[in-house]
């Protein structure tokens, strides 16, 4: 079974789009908590209110790195999408983590951020424009099958 993890932009459905066009593949799907709300919030619902809003997202950010940093290294693949609204640091950021643990890595994004993510580009062994892209690789991985 191919362990896939799917980091990166919360505000489409590519990851619905990637899980459905690889059903009936052997591959496990995971990916960071995408309820906006939950995951800016989980640090202060856990561990209590903070009056700062550093240190709010402080605490969310770092009880969310735990789930991000298992499944990148639990991951044979890492997928990163970066989407086009906004500037996603925490997505360079899991594909540069992915890239030093020597994972292999998938990055995907529209043609508008080629330059802005060049050396990003450069870590990874492949680079998708669409999200079908990416469940062809996957399939072509697992079976060497060609669409």
């Amino acid at each position: 079974m191919l362990k896939v993890y799917l980091s990166g932009e919360i505000h489409t459905d590519w990851r619905e789009q990637i899980t459905t066009g690889a059903q009936g593949l052997d591959v496990a799907f995971s990916a960071p908590v995408t309820n906006h709300a939950a995951s800016d919030d989980c640090g202060v619902a856990i561990l209590g209110a903070e009056a700062d809003k550093f240190w709010h997202d402080r605490k969310g950010a770092q009880i969310n790195a735990i789930r991000t940093r298992k499944g990148i290294e639990d991951a044979d693949v890492v997928v990163v999408r970066f989407g086009e609204q906004y500037k996603q640091w925490n997505a360079a950021f899991d594909a540069g983590y992915a890239a030093a643990l020597g994972k292999s890595l998938i990055i995907l994004h529209g043609p508008d951020h080629a330059h802005a993510l060049k050396e990003v580009d450069a870590a990874a062994l492949a680079v998708a424009s669409e999200p079908s892209q990416v469940v062809e690789i996957l399939r072509y991985v697992l079976t060497s099958e060609l669409p």
